[in-house]
């Protein structure tokens, strides 16, 4: 969000610091690339590696120039319009607070579910979920059978006979 405002900032400077000659502006930014491009090649050795400042300054720059000046960019057209594309993406989308998805299984209820699986074998997932919620305790049948799978405890036993 910063790098965005600052991308704005940048470019409403290039924008206002040429008035009507637009040759002029275009000249003028056009050595403004050149030197801070100078200034990114004498900062390091070997393969320039630009920073977010870099490239918030380049793409600002790259939107004052017309297109046939962008042959004094030591990159691509098309690396300055992805540039371009990413901070105008940066700036409309949001952090998610939090993950989506049910909530994990209270380790206190988690307990007890295995408690009462282990001490009546008879019951099944629907006796167990009954059972909590005369408790308060809200918990699917089908989170209670997932459970205790995952602990070895299989199901209730089928009736063989009529109730």
């Amino acid at each position: 969000m910063l790098f965005a405002l600052l991308y704005l900032v940048v470019r409403r400077v290039f924008g206002l610091a040429g008035g009507s000659r637009s040759d002029d502006l275009s000249k003028d930014v056009e050595i403004l690339v050149l030197r801070h491009q100078l200034k990114v090649l004498r900062r390091q050795a070997g393969r320039p590696r630009l920073r977010r400042l870099d490239r918030v300054v380049l793409a600002a720059a790259s939107r004052v120039l017309p297109r046939p000046a962008w042959s004094s960019f030591m990159l691509s057209p098309q690396t300055l319009l992805r540039w371009h594309r990413e901070l105008v993406r940066r700036n409309w989308t949001y952090r998610r607070k939090g993950r989506g998805g049910r909530l994990p299984l209270d380790p206190a209820a988690r307990e007890l579910i295995l408690r009462l699986a282990r001490e009546n074998r008879r019951w099944g997932c629907l006796r167990i979920r009954g059972e909590l919620a005369k408790v308060g305790i809200r918990v699917s049948a089908t989170t209670i059978r997932a459970l205790l799978r995952r602990h070895g405890l299989g199901p209730a036993p089928r009736r063989s006979g009529p109730t």
